[in-house]
């Protein structure tokens, strides 16, 4: 056992995730007005910044992403009667917080709104305390090369190859933890790129109409659909940066990319608007008019995700509107009018399946026996109210499927439109099912997810689209 002190840095380090931007984030969320003073204490020094940020944010320390594997081996160091430090840039009141959850440390060091605790900072403060080569050091970055330069040992976390050799210069290495693995998939689950098949709306209108054999039309809908999917993303992106609190509270939303510190915060916050810019100048190949809709959506989704997903059954409202105006932009860029029909049954259909999702998350807080869900304004007990208000929406769309096939404008479509009649039993059963599923607490935090993979599901869409396609053509006999 060393006698001599280990001192370990948080953010980046302790946690897979940073103190500071945690703090911007919070408050550009609950109090975007406050965002407008940042500038102002920043020139006032980080310290200042710190203080004044910390002051206005709470954080729930238990969910936050720790370093799992290096808090498992100070815990062991701990049991050994070594001392822990933690020394850290972050605010003293944020770093006391998190000292006093995980009771493991001995003295806590960091900045106090006057001196911001970094770099040659933090390296001053340990040599005042400990002395040169009096204590060994954990930390992450290159701000940290000038404590490492007074350290007896180091422990490396988190580290490019380029620091390592660095820090190799300076002072033995007693240990290194490697940085989790940043590859593609976990790219794709930032991107949500699954989330991209509800893009696919964007051609309903097409085939509602029949128009499968314009070249022109799926030149626009392509670009279209791409467009729509990098909007959709840069807006999920900044959905979880927002939502870190509630997803970190969630058996499997804490698993995503930025609840769990995989991909760091200040790169969610440059990657958002370059995907939104991007998916501008995509758009403005498809046309004018496709690009409003596609602003409306953007602002719908932000208006959304700061401050509608937390008002009772607005909040479903809102989500069947964005399926719906994917339909909308698709009629759009195919320069397509829409029915009555379509939009009435899109929007039953679409709200029923935002009460499913709504379903199955009070479900899931049920059985962890909460009361109420973060960030939502329902009670768990809202289940039973939600679940009849979902079922009733998905058959009312049924009704107006069928209403729609009783219309004239169904002889003039299909050959054969008696056949057209079997899609409403099939919608019948699918609607029940998803709902059936959901009350058996089977349902995915997204139904449209859920569907794709649902064997029962891909087979009632395999039959609706046959159904469909043999009113429009014929049998074949």
């Amino acid at each position: 056992m060393s006698s001599f002190p280990l001192v370990i840095d948080l953010d980046g380090t302790l946690l897979h995730t940073d103190m500071l931007h945690e703090s911007v984030v919070q408050i550009l969320r609950n109090s975007p007005q406050i965002t407008l003073s940042i500038p102002f204490w920043l020139l006032q020094g980080k310290a200042v910044l710190k203080k004044n940020l910390a002051t206005r944010v709470d954080f729930d320390v238990s969910t936050l992403p720790y370093n799992l594997e290096l808090l498992n081996w100070l815990k062991q160091q701990k049991l050994e009667g070594r001392k822990l430090i933690l020394c850290t840039a972050s605010d003293i009141s944020i770093a006391t917080k998190i000292a006093e959850y995980l009771n493991i440390f001995d003295e806590v060091i960091a900045s106090d709104g006057q001196v911001n605790l970094g770099g040659r900072f933090k390296a001053h403060a340990l040599i005042n305390r400990f002395g040169s080569k009096e204590y060994d050091y954990i930390g992450n970055s290159n701000d940290d090369l000038a404590v490492w330069e007074h350290a007896r040992k180091a422990i490396v976390v988190n580290f490019s190859n380029l620091l390592y050799k660095k820090v190799e210069l300076q002072c033995e290495i007693e240990r290194s933890f490697p940085s989790p693995t940043l590859n593609f998939g976990v790219w794709r689950r930032a991107f949500r790129m699954h989330q991209w098949l509800k893009n696919l709306l964007l051609f309903v209108p097409m085939l509602a109409a029949h128009q499968l054999a314009n070249a022109g039309t799926w030149h626009s809908l392509i670009i279209a659909f791409l467009s729509f999917s990098l909007c959709a993303s840069s807006v999920y992106i900044a959905n979880d940066l927002l939502d870190l609190e509630s997803d970190r509270q969630h058996p499997r939303k804490c698993k995503r990319p930025f609840a769990a510190g995989n991909i760091p915060i200040w790169m969610g916050v440059l990657l958002a608007p370059v995907l939104f810019c991007s998916s501008l100048l995509l758009g403005q190949f498809v046309g004018a008019t496709f690009i409003l809709w596609l602003l409306f959506y953007f602002g719908l989704t932000c208006a959304y995700s700061w401050g509608i997903k937390r008002l009772v059954l607005l909040d479903c409202l809102t989500l069947a509107m964005l399926y719906t105006l994917r339909i909308l932009a698709g009629a759009s860029a195919a320069e397509m009018s829409l029915s009555f029909w379509l939009l009435g049954f899109s929007v039953f259909l679409f709200l029923s399946l935002a009460f499913v999702k709504r379903y199955a998350e009070l479900e899931v807080q049920l059985l962890s026996g909460n009361l109420k869900v973060h960030g939502r304004g329902y009670y768990t007990s809202d289940a039973v109210l939600i679940q009849t208000m979902g079922i009733t929406s998905g058959y009312a769309s049924i009704l107006v499927l069928a209403l729609y096939l009783n219309s004239d404008i169904v002889s003039s479509l299909y050959r054969l439109p008696e056949i057209v009649w079997l899609a409403v039993p099939i919608m019948l059963f699918w609607v029940s099912w998803m709902w059936m599923q959901a009350h058996r607490g089977k349902m995915h935090d997204d139904p449209l997810v859920f569907a794709v993979k649902d064997p029962a599901s891909l087979l009632s869409g395999l039959l609706f689209a046959v159904v469909l396609m043999i009113g429009a053509i014929g049998l074949p006999w």
